[in-house]
């Protein structure tokens, strides 16, 4: 049994996975060969265009806060003007003339700092973002991944009940043929042949159907097929479980949607301070330096002359009809509203981690019990059958046996998945996907 191996990521301020074939994009077809699941899942991500909005986003947020540091440097400014004067029904002399600005702001109180790290934490809460968006999108995956892997499961488990089925009705045959059973006993097998086939076509059924699942993740067609890794049978155990309040330090220091709750008050924090310190005096240093070049028979003329100035200005808002005083209040509510979200998310975020535990914890106990009840069906099964060739036991008997094994096999089946996923959502919950998922050699991705 192949194993998939772990996907190592980057926070703060995006999520990055191993970057992919560069073709991927281009692909019509799913590659050939057994896909793992770290495959899978940089496949889908090179192709998602969720993640990719996501990604721009998040390089927008970025060019936005490099735009705000033109506020230390100084603004340059150039201009020219060439003219050709009409007068009294003829052209005069073309005139000509040029110019070049700069002005600098010495002081603002601070006001282009909270500017910049207003964008600064408005950039990293879209990096936040776009790694939840990221690690949203993979744990979709793992779900589709293991879904069609237990429908493969189904599909085989089917498939040996079905040949079991048909060696109770050959055996059913050769017992009245010897005139040992009943014609009722042929027919009941008959019965359980026909439902196991039934079960079988329903199997495959729903195996093309977690398929086209997982294709359409992938952004290929759902009617291709594709090959996938089976997980280890030993993945999941309750020796590498976490308590509860280690879980929820990690949330705290990794989920995303906590750090861009973090990120988003600080933003607005700073909008705050901007806001308020608007209304205060700014004091700014300017210069320029023009050429003009005008005929001498323009009034005032004379030859090519240089002019130029420098200069401090200082200006404040007196009135301006009380937009600044509403902006400010505006800015104090948003800010105390960031502070609400922030802590209604660290709630919300705590839930999860709790939740997504005791699922966990959950599917742990389920799986073992479903492990039991499929070594007893077995058993079962086993024991009724022999007990049946040599008369002790009726087909009704071995029918109920054979039912027990089936459904046996599907909860077990499902159990084993379901940890599978359960272990993914708790990793989602603290924010570190990678957790939900394992090394080549088997070894934990915490190492």
């Amino acid at each position: 049994m192949k194993k998939a191996f772990s996907v190592i990521f980057f926070m703060l301020p995006g999520l990055v996975f191993a970057a992919p074939d560069e073709n991927c994009r281009t692909m019509t077809n799913v590659p050939d060969g057994e896909l793992t699941l770290q495959q899978v899942i940089e496949l889908g991500l090179c192709r998602n265009p969720e993640t990719a909005a996501a990604y721009l986003s998040l390089e927008s947020a970025r060019f936005n806060k490099n735009a705000g540091y033109s506020q230390y440097l100084p603004s340059v400014s150039a201009s020219a003007s060439a003219s050709l004067p009409y007068r009294n029904n003829e052209f005069a002399d073309w005139s000509y003339g040029a110019s070049i600005s700069a002005s600098y702001l010495i002081f603002d109180f601070g006001k282009r700092l909270s500017d910049v790290n207003q964008l600064i934490d408005t950039w990293r809460a879209t990096g936040f973002d776009y790694s939840e968006s990221v690690q949203n999108y993979v744990y979709s995956v793992i779900g589709a991944y293991y879904a069609l892997l237990n429908a493969d499961a189904d599909v085989m488990t089917a498939r040996a009940v079905q040949q079991v089925s048909k060696t109770a009705k050959e055996t059913a045959d050769k017992k009245f043929n010897a005139g040992a059973v009943a014609r009722a006993d042929v027919l009941k097998a008959d019965v359980t042949l026909a439902s196991s086939e039934l079960d079988l076509e329903r199997a495959k059924n729903n195996r093309e159907i977690a398929k086209g699942t997982l294709l359409a993740k992938l952004a290929f067609p759902a009617d291709q097929d594709i090959k996938i890794a089976d997980m280890p049978a030993e993945f999941g155990s309750a020796s590498e479980n976490k308590s509860i309040d280690e879980l929820i330090e990690i949330a705290r220091e990794k989920r995303p949607d906590l750090l861009r709750a973090t990120a988003n008050k600080d933003a607005a924090w700073h909008r705050r301070n901007s806001t308020f310190l608007s209304n205060l005096p700014t004091i700014s240093a300017s210069g320029s330096l023009s050429w003009n070049n005008t005929p001498s028979d323009v009034y005032n003329a004379g030859s090519d002359q240089w002019s130029g100035s420098i200069g401090i200005r200082a200006s404040m808002p007196i009135f301006t009809g009380f937009s600044n005083f509403y902006s400010s209040r505006a800015a104090q509510a948003n800010y105390e509203r960031a502070i609400e979200q922030e802590r209604q998310t660290v709630d919300n975020a705590m839930l999860d981690v709790f939740s997504a535990y005791q699922n966990y914890k959950t599917a742990q106990t389920v799986l073992k019990q479903t492990e039991t009840l499929l070594t007893s069906a077995k058993e079962t099964e086993n024991v009724t059958a022999g007990m049946y060739k040599v008369g002790k036991a009726t087909m009704l008997d071995w029918q109920q046996a054979l039912a027990d094994l089936a459904d046996a096999h599907k909860q077990n089946n499902a159990a084993k998945y379901d940890l599978f996923t359960k272990r993914a959502a708790l990793a989602l919950a603290i924010g570190d996907i990678k957790e939900g998922l394992i090394k080549d050699d088997g070894e934990s991705t915490d190492e």
